[in-house]
């Protein structure tokens, strides 16, 4: 009984905090769709395991699609 009222203490002080973690968990996987879809596209396979294995909150994935995913253009 004493561990109910515990948490429910823990939750009415920091209900704000869901909120947040339901717009992280958003904004990642947003992101890691885009690069993994861009790593898949470009056949690069170990940026694909990589981004797949690897959680940063998006960081790592926005700049992968918008420093790494560049396809090089080759000179005719």
């Amino acid at each position: 009984m004493y561990q109910l009222q515990s948490l429910e203490a823990i939750i009415d002080k920091f209900w704000w905090v869901l909120p947040i973690f339901i717009l992280c968990i958003t904004w990642s996987v947003i992101w890691k769709g885009i690069a993994l879809w861009k790593s898949a596209r470009n056949g690069s396979k170990a940026w694909f395991i990589v981004l797949l294995l690897v959680n940063t909150i998006g960081i790592l994935e926005i700049i992968y699609v918008f420093v790494f995913s560049k396809k090089e253009k080759n000179a005719d």
